[in-house]
C-alpha cells in the first residue's frame, strides 16, 4: 500500500517502503549513498543532521534480524566494522548506540548514532536517543552543520572505498 512521505529535503514521494526506494536507487538520499554492497545499502537520514549517523538497510526486503541470511549475516557484520571502524578513524567518533527495530514502516535498517559531549544534556541512555534525534532535526537543520554532515558523509564514503580496495 503506497503512502507519501516528506523527505528531509523537502521532496514529497509516494512509496510502498521507504527503504526499498532508497536501496533500489528509486530515490537519491540526500547526501548520496555512503556504501553500497551486494546485500545492503548505507547512507545517512539527514533529516537528523548529526555528523557521522549511519543507517544501514538491507536490500531485500524483510523486517526481522531472523530472517537474514548466512551470506546477509556474514555481510552486515562485516559491514558493521567496517563503517564502525572509519567512523572512529576518520570522524573521530569514541562512542556509538546502535538501533533497530522491528515494529517499523521500512523494511529491515540500523541506526549507527554517535554520541558527542552535546547529546549528554539529554542523558547518557537509550532513552536519550529520541531526544537526541528530535533537537537534531528542529535545532540544527542550518547550512553551516549540513555543511559538516555532508563533509563526514564523504568522509565515511571516502573510508569505506580505502577500506573495500584494502580487503579485497
Amino acid at each position: 500500500m503506497s503512502r507519501q512521505i516528506t523527505l528531509a529535503d523537502g521532496r514529497t514521494v509516494k512509496v510502498d517502503c521507504l527503504s526499498c526506494a532508497l536501496t533500489s536507487g528509486l530515490i537519491d538520499s540526500t547526501g548520496g549513498v555512503i556504501y553500497e554492497s551486494k546485500h545492503f545499502h548505507v547512507h545517512q537520514d539527514v533529516a537528523y543532521p548529526i555528523r557521522g549517523l549511519v543507517i544501514l538497510a538491507s536490500k531485500r526486503h524483510f523486517y526481522c534480524m531472523d530472517e537474514l541470511s548466512v551470506e546477509e549475516r556474514l555481510e552486515y557484520i562485516s559491514l558493521i566494522h567496517k563503517i564502525r571502524s572509519e567512523q572512529r578513524l576518520r570522524l573521530g567518533i569514541d562512542k556509538v548506540y546502535y538501533f533497530y527495530n522491528e515494529d517499523t514502516t521500512h523494511h529491515f535498517h540500523m541506526w549507527m548514532v554517535p554520541r558527542y559531549e552535546w547529546m549528554k544534556q539529554f542523558g547518557n541512555s537509550v532513552e536519550s536517543l529520541r531526544p537526541v534525534l528530535l533537537h537534531a532535526r528542529n535545532k540544527m537543520n542550518n547550512e553551516e552543520n549540513m555543511k559538516t554532515v555532508i563533509e563526514g558523509i564523504e568522509e565515511l564514503w571516502e573510508g569505506l572505498r580505502e577500506f573495500e580496495s584494502s580487503e579485497g
